[in-house]
C-alpha cells in the first residue's frame, strides 16, 4: 500500500484490513480466475468498488489489502469472501449502487430494499446425487456366449475355402461386376428424373371450350357472304 493511502490510519474513523484469500480456494486455476474477476478487465472492478466503498484496494499475490471507513472495509470483505466463492462480484456492485440511491430516497429510506436488490441464482448442478440410470439385468445363464465365427469358418461354410485362386478371383469380379450394373441402373434413373417434365396444374380458365352448341344461323349467314364476295367481278 503507497504511504499516501497507510497515513489514513492514523485518522479516526479509518481502520484497514487484510483479506486472506489463499486458502479459500484450493485449485491453482480456480484461484487464479477468481482473482483476475475480482480485479477486473484493466481494473475496472475494483475503481468500481473503491468508489462505492471510499476505500482504497490492493490485490496482490494471496492477499487483498484494503483502507477506509470500518463500513466500507465490511463490505470489500463481503464482496472478496463472494467472488472466491464463485459469486460474480458484479451482483455485490449492483447491490451496493442501489442501497446507495435507496439511502438518499427521503421515502424509501425507511422500508425494506430486498425486493428491489438483485437475488443471485445458483446454477451449480450437483451430479454426486443424480441418480443413475437403471440398466437391465440379463437373465443368467450357465451357459457361455457363442463364439463370434471366424473368416476361415465363413469361408468353410460357404466352400470358397477350397477353391483356388483363380476361381476366387473369377467370383470377387462377379461380384464387383453386380455392384458396377446396379450403380450404373441407379445412375440413370437419377439422370431420366430430371427429363420428366413436371404437372401442370392447368385452371378452370385456360381450358378449352369443348362445348357442342353452335349458333347454326350465323354460320350460314356467313357462308352466303363469302361466296357472294367470291362471284363479285374484280
Amino acid at each position: 500500500v503507497p504511504v499516501e493511502q497507510a497515513q489514513k490510519v492514523l485518522e479516526d474513523g479509518i481502520g484497514s484490513d487484510i483479506i486472506k484469500i489463499g486458502s479459500m480456494v484450493h485449485k491453482k486455476e480456480k484461484f487464479l480466475k477468481r482473482r483476475q474477476r475480482l480485479i477486473g478487465p484493466a481494473g475496472c472492478t475494483v475503481k468500481s468498488l473503491e468508489l462505492l466503498t471510499n476505500c482504497y484496494l490492493k490485490v496482490q499475490g494471496q492477499t487483498v489489502a484494503a483502507v477506509g471507513p470500518y463500513k466500507g472495509l465490511i463490505q470489500v470483505r463481503r464482496v472478496v469472501e463472494d467472488t472466491m466463492k464463485n459469486i460474480h462480484p458484479i451482483y455485490n456492485i449492483k447491490s451496493l449502487m442501489l442501497k446507495r440511491e435507496l439511502a438518499n430516497d427521503p421515502q424509501l429510506k425507511s422500508e425494506n430494499w430486498s425486493r428491489f436488490l438483485p437475488k443471485y441464482i445458483s446454477k451449480k448442478v450437483n451430479t454426486k446425487n443424480k441418480k443413475s440410470k437403471s440398466k437391465k439385468k440379463k437373465e443368467y445363464t450357465p451357459f457361455p456366449p457363442p463364439q463370434p465365427e471366424r473368416k476361415i469358418d465363413k469361408l468353410l461354410a460357404s466352400g470358397e475355402y477350397f477353391l483356388k485362386e483363380d476361381q476366387k478371383k473369377k467370383i470377387r469380379n462377379q461380384e464387383l461386376m453386380k455392384k458396377r450394373e446396379q450403380a450404373e441402373i441407379a445412375r440413370q434413373e437419377r439422370r431420366k428424373e430430371a427429363f420428366i417434365p413436371p404437372t401442370e396444374n392447368v385452371s378452370s380458365s385456360q381450358k378449352p371450350n369443348t362445348s357442342s352448341d353452335v349458333d347454326m344461323k350465323a354460320l350460314k349467314e356467313k357462308v352466303k357472304k363469302l361466296k357472294k364476295k367470291i362471284k363479285m367481278p374484280e
